[in-house]
């Protein structure tokens, strides 16, 4: 039972006292582990198109999507601190010694090569030195300092969207701009308009607007579309209870009961939020310069492409269950299952009769549907693609994390390494049903697909708790297509030497 005044700091918070008892429960018990059936592959599971099937999938998008309501959803909350993680190591150090760190020796003698060189350069300029004068007398943390610190670039406190990423003869690009650029090569959809939505954190809000205003009339004229920018930011009664290591409340110093965000999991009520006919959603740092966008572009027309047409061929399916029950239309609904979504039947369909497949293949059918890329598996973190039992044993293509996963499991081990591939947040989503209106996404999540991880505050341990992620527990009930697409699409900046790769100069 939770105390009156932590029930008031609930109700404050917007949460109802049923989640957040339940959040508590999912502490005590813990959450039930996917139950991998076993890993997908190409040619079951997920799809490899030949160079044919690449242009008639980018052809139906070319010939369709004009008339779409089509949003680039951009999660673009994160801050960029991380990124920092080792410079701010260095700035730590007594010993400012290169030969001792070899990530901040890197940073400083590729410094030129970052597109914010200038910038960096101008700050040092005002304060009576430069980069170059800063080398020279070894005084690498003052260079550092003017690229963290607040009261110069404020790099370490601003969020990775507005960041300086690449270098142009024109000047330098944020993600930001990256995504004005993208959106025009292939998410120009309904009356010539491109529909960017980024969520952002409401303390970087009014920084984002600013560059959306600086940059939306340059782009609009250079690539002869209209823009439509909107945000949102992570709603505060998404945020989960932390407890202690008791699964009792975690309490403050100053006596309040600690609320912690709920991971990506939380956007879905954001893109819930969302009236289009297809969702491009991609994050905020996967992007790359203009000389290596045209796969991108071209994949990203081909997800799109197979979203219309399998929805397209699944709208006509659900149209003529209503219609009239038949086993040609039974069995047409039935094709469109296995061979267009690629579903697997429930070993007990094949006893049911007539009207009870009717029913159970509608169910199926009516499900929001999404279109994942899969990358080559090659070492980086991010959900496999799975074949999972679902309640009634039919078998459903899932994104599962490892944390999601039994890996004490032999079997359940052997699944996991033997996955090929990976999601890198690469997807479209269609989130209207045949009759055109939009799905309640929060009906097609699973909330027991959370994650429970240690953390500490003010030097106390704490237990914190994720709500299903965006791409995996979140989206458990939907269609899914998995296809292959090209690990150059896939290009995440995760520290800030990471720009220093070719893809990003």
């Amino acid at each position: 039972m939770l105390s009156n005044d932590l029930e008031k700091q609930i109700e404050a918070q917007g949460m109802p006292l049923g989640i957040v008892e339940e959040q508590i429960k999912n502490f005590k018990n813990g959450f039930p582990f996917l139950d991998i059936d076993y890993a997908a592959k190409i040619g079951d599971g997920i799809l490899e198109l030949s160079d044919a099937e690449l242009q008639k999938a980018v052809d139906v998008y070319s010939e369709k999507s004009k008339d779409k309501i089509i949003v680039k959803f951009v999660p673009a909350s994160g801050a960029a601190s991380r990124m920092f993680k080792n410079l701010f190591g260095f700035l730590e150090k007594v010993d400012s010694n290169l030969d001792n760190d070899e990530f901040t020796k890197t940073f400083i003698s590729e410094i030129k090569s970052f597109a914010f060189y200038e910038d960096l350069d101008d700050s040092l300029k005002k304060a009576g030195s430069s980069i170059s004068k800063a080398i020279e007398e070894k005084k690498y943390g003052l260079i550092i300092q003017h690229l963290l610190d607040d009261e110069h670039l404020s790099y370490g406190s601003l969020p990775k969207g507005l960041l300086k990423f690449h270098k142009y003869e024109e000047g330098s690009r944020t993600p930001v701009e990256e995504h004005f650029v993208e959106g025009a090569q292939y998410g120009v959809g309904k009356d010539n308009t491109v529909r960017l939505h980024f969520t952002v954190s409401p303390e970087h809000q009014n920084r984002f607007e600013k560059k959306v205003a600086e940059v939306q009339p340059k782009m609009e004229k250079e690539f002869g579309v209209k823009f439509e920018i909107s945000f949102s930011q992570q709603k505060k009664s998404t945020d989960t209870i932390a407890v202690d290591l008791d699964n009792k409340p975690f309490i403050e110093d100053n006596g309040e009961v600690l609320f912690r965000p709920a991971g990506h999991g939380a956007l879905l009520e954001n893109l819930n939020e969302i009236e289009a006919d297809l969702v491009f959603i991609k994050n905020i740092d996967n992007v790359v310069p203009d000389r290596l966008k045209d796969t991108t572009t071209t994949y990203k027309q081909a997800i799109g492409g197979l979203l219309i047409d399998a929805q397209d061929k699944t709208f006509a399916a659900l149209s003529q269950l209503d219609n009239k029950i038949s086993p040609e239309v039974v069995n047409q609904a039935e094709e469109v299952f296995t061979k267009v979504i690629g579903g697997k039947l429930a070993p007990s369909y094949a006893s049911k009769n007539l009207e009870e497949k009717a029913a159970w293949l509608k169910q199926k059918l009516n499900r929001p549907m999404r279109v994942c890329g899969m990358v080559e598996n090659t070492g980086e973190p991010g959900g496999g693609p799975f074949w999972v039992k679902d309640a009634d044993n039919s078998l459903s293509l899932q994104i599962g994390e490892t944390a999601q996963l039994n890996l004490d499991d032999e079997t359940q081990k052997s699944h996991f390494k033997s996955s090929t591939h990976f999601n890198p947040t690469d997807l479209v989503c269609g989130i209207r049903d045949y009759k055109g209106k939009s799905f309640n996404l929060m009906e097609y999540r699973d909330p027991k697909t959370g994650f429970i991880t240690q953390k500490s505050k003010s030097g106390r341990d704490l237990k914190a708790q994720e709500l299903p992620g965006l791409w995996n527990g979140s989206m458990a009930d939907w269609n899914s297509i998995f296809v292959v697409v090209p690990l150059i699409t896939f290009n995440p900046v995760k520290t800030i030497n990471d720009l220093l790769r070719d893809v990003h100069q």
